[in-house]
């Protein structure tokens, strides 16, 4: 079992290692996973990261072979329930059985996919924010086989993501989605070639690195929580960034006015 965190520059690195098993997840790896991303959450030097696999899986999942002895016990399902309720954030984190699947993080996370990212696997690609894919890789709800419910998030980020109707056909037939089928109904954001999924997410993270990280992060909190408000609250909601804009937006106006970016240019910002 290993779960592996590296860090190159400003970004966060976490890579799921088990291909031996299809990089399915056990406790003891959802653990690390959700202390993986807690820490990159509470690091002010970092600003972006990404979840992979090796090269080969993404993830199949929840260790089938762990919850087939029956001794996940009392315990295990007392850890996970949220009839207490819970925020989400960082003051009170609360683990999903895919480890990180119910933190609310406050910077953007990259999903670098290839092989499949099938059931809690797919709920953990699901979780991040954006998804690059190689073209060999794929979805699918693939624990509708076995009686095993979609309980790290699917159910709720799938139907968000993809629509109701279309979330309503992966979820009841949990039928295989490849990487085409993906990008067009918006599973995937980006598509690579087979083996280039962690190069393409850095180069994506490295785009998100150069912009000023207030008001980016302030555009993607809005977004989220806009899902469960009505139009009026949600705009009261994102017109708080107008405070961002004291921070970083005027600043950015003058290096616009000193003739940066003029044409839409990302060059020099």
């Amino acid at each position: 079992m290993s779960i592996r965190v590296e860090k190159q520059d400003e970004i966060t690195i976490v890579t799921i290692d088990r291909l031996e098993a299809r990089n399915a997840v056990n406790p003891e790896m959802a653990d690390a996973l959700f202390r993986a991303f807690v820490d990159f959450d509470r690091d002010e030097s970092q600003k972006v990261a990404i979840l992979t696999g090796v090269t080969g899986a993404f993830s199949a999942g929840f260790d089938l072979k762990a919850a087939a002895t029956g001794d996940l016990g009392a315990n295990w399902y007392a850890e996970h329930d949220l009839d207490a309720g819970f925020d989400g954030k960082d003051d009170r984190p609360r683990k999903g059985p895919m480890g990180p699947t119910r933190l609310t993080l406050t910077k953007p996370v990259i999903g670098a996919i290839s092989g499949p990212a099938v059931a809690g696997g797919m709920e953990l690609a699901l979780w991040c924010d954006v998804r690059v894919m190689e073209r060999s890789a794929y979805m699918g709800v693939y624990c509708r086989r076995w009686g095993v419910p979609l309980i790290d998030g699917g159910t709720v980020r799938l139907p968000r993501i993809v629509g109701h109707g279309r979330a309503m056909d992966l979820i009841l037939t949990g039928r295989k989605v490849d990487a085409d089928e993906c990008l067009a109904i918006g599973l995937a954001n980006r598509l690579c070639d087979h083996g280039k999924a962690l190069e393409s997410a850095l180069e994506f993270a490295r785009e998100l690195t150069r912009f000023p990280q207030g008001c980016m992060n302030a555009d993607r909190a809005s977004a989220i929580r806009q899902w469960s408000l009505d139009i009026e609250p949600a705009l009261v909601g994102e017109w708080k960034s107008a405070d961002v804009f004291n921070k970083e937006g005027v600043a950015g106006a003058a290096r616009f006015s000193a003739g940066k970016g003029r044409g839409g240019d990302f060059g020099e910002i």
